[in-house]
């Protein structure tokens, strides 16, 4: 079997971005939503079985209205579900929504994604597919370029790890949804409180993850900065095209 699916987070509300009345996925990035120039680019990539979208409750009819209007012949390959209240157990909730619809194996993989990191690649979401094809995690990086520091009290170093050995973490995260299922339940309560993504699971249960290069241009929109960033890199796409 072995099926892929992409599991599209939009979860978070955006607190960072200000007092806004909406979250940064549904805030519009040249002529649509940010979500949907995400979606937009799994969609070309028939890898994928299915794509899910998990989001805060009160935005379902929202993101589904959405889902209707800009890709009406693909509207049977998206679901949008409830998220968690982690990214973790938003995972969670899409892992179970495979199983009750296709069934799961050992090989069935999820290919995890930002729904604010709009700018993926082609080659990233296919590198992503193979790596966790041929090694069941993959993760999204880049090499760090500024000097890491890092401090136990937040108020002096505690050390500055060598630069070359640091990478900034992406998404997508890529993972066989069974291993990861099995992995997030062994956790204990308070190593789950810990977790910031998925990867760290493996980490965590000292299985190995491996590295597909980002992007330099795959930004996340967390700050209204971010946005006018993201703003020119769609111009900039529109101008070459």
């Amino acid at each position: 079997m072995g099926m892929v699916f992409g599991v599209i987070v939009a979860g978070g509300v955006g607190n960072r971005m200000g007092n806004l009345e909406r979250p940064k996925q549904y805030l519009m990035l040249g002529d649509k939503p940010v979500i949907v120039h995400t979606v937009q680019r799994f969609l070309r990539n028939d890898a994928f079985e299915h794509l899910i979208v998990p989001c805060p409750k009160v935005w379902i009819e929202h993101t589904n209205s959405l889902i209707k209007k800009y890709f009406p012949e693909k509207k049977e390959h998206i679901t949008v579900l409830e998220g968690g209240d982690t990214r973790n157990e938003t995972i969670m909730n899409a892992i179970a929504f495979i199983e009750q619809s296709y069934g799961l194996d050992e090989e069935t993989l999820i290919v995890t994604h930002d729904s604010v990191r709009p700018f993926l690649t082609d080659r990233i979401i296919q590198e992503n597919i193979d790596y966790g094809k041929k090694y069941g995690a993959a993760d999204t990086v880049i090499p760090a370029t500024d000097t890491i520091v890092t401090s136990e009290d937040g108020a002096i170093i505690s050390d500055i790890p060598d630069r070359k050995k640091m990478y900034q973490g992406q998404t997508p995260q890529t993972f066989r949804a069974k291993k990861l299922r099995e992995l997030y339940s062994s956790l204990t309560k308070e190593e789950k409180e810990i977790l910031t993504d998925a990867s760290k699971i493996y980490v965590i249960k000292g299985e190995k993850v491996y590295l597909v290069n980002g992007e330099v241009s795959n930004i996340k929109i967390t700050y209204p900065y971010d946005l006018r960033v993201a703003e020119t890199l769609v111009k900039n796409m529109a101008d070459n095209l």
